[in-house]
């Protein structure tokens, strides 16, 4: 088994943060910030600006890091560790006809720091980290499904 490593965006616009949904199909209500693993000879700031165009067709700039997430499925072979960075939007807007070509995103949504609490989303420190200038780390947890 090996780790997947994932680059995640934390995108603040107009000071709502962008969600997308975390499973692929209407019936989950876990969301997470878009992104996704790196290929291969790809960088993780270049795999972000790839797997955020995919899932949303925005155009982003990465920035720093502020946040370290890992989950596994102990059942299954699946460990994954996620490096959270703070982002800026180059161009673009959320489109209702947009698709993401792998078929995981089928919903994104931008959400004010006062709708966080009420909505399930993973990690749980993305709560605190996305409108703040802090830096965190979620340690291994079990996957949500």
């Amino acid at each position: 088994m090996s780790i997947r490593i994932a680059a995640r965006a934390v995108l603040i616009h107009d000071a709502r943060l962008l969600l997308v949904n975390a499973w692929p199909g209407p019936a989950s209500t876990l969301w997470c910030a878009p992104g996704g693993a790196t290929e291969m000879h790809e960088s993780l700031a270049d795999g972000l600006v790839r797997e955020v165009y995919e899932e949303t067709g925005l155009n982003i700039s990465v920035g720093m890091p502020c946040l370290i997430n890992e989950f596994h499925a102990s059942q299954r072979d699946f460990h994954q560790v996620e490096v959270f960075f703070r982002c800026s939007l180059v161009s673009g807007a959320l489109d209702a006809d947009w698709r993401d070509p792998e078929g995981i995103v089928t919903r994104r949504r931008w959400f004010s720091a006062q709708e966080l609490p009420g909505i399930q989303m993973k990690p749980d420190t993305l709560r605190k980290i996305a409108f703040s200038d802090g830096i965190g780390y979620d340690p291994l947890e079990e996957i949500v499904e």
